[in-house]
């Protein structure tokens, strides 16, 4: 068996190294756009950019509730998913016990999804 090496503060020397040069670089390239960039400010430059396409009317106009309620629900669900994949892939180191827990955080989910449809909360009439 080998020894077991203690890591001493020279060992992270190179790693404080690649720190200082990312910093570095990024303190330098926003100072030195400021630094020889364009100084001449016109309406034009200061208008938003949409993709080439001119700006009409507001950004400020409402939107409805129903929108934001979808993208939250999706949100939800959907964070809820990545919770399945390291389950799935330990699936047989967990055993039994493991089974009964993924069928409760399902069957809570299922609960909620059931909730969010009692509420109508996908419905955009």
């Amino acid at each position: 068996m080998e020894a077991a090496t203690a890591s001493t503060p020279v060992d992270y020397l190179p790693i404080l190294l690649q720190m200082i040069v990312a910093v570095g670089f990024g303190v330098v390239t926003v100072i030195g756009t400021h630094l020889i960039g364009p100084k001449l400010r016109t309406d034009n430059k200061l208008t938003s950019f949409e993709s080439g396409i001119k700006v009409i009317g507001n950004a400020r106009q409402p939107v409805s509730i129903k929108y934001f309620m979808v993208a939250i629900l999706f949100v939800i669900f959907d964070v809820e998913v990545i919770f399945m994949y390291p389950w799935a892939v330990n699936f047989r180191s967990f055993g039994i016990e493991g089974l009964v827990e993924m069928f409760i955080f399902m069957g809570l989910l299922l609960l909620g999804f059931i909730y969010v449809l009692k509420k109508r909360a996908l419905e955009w009439d």
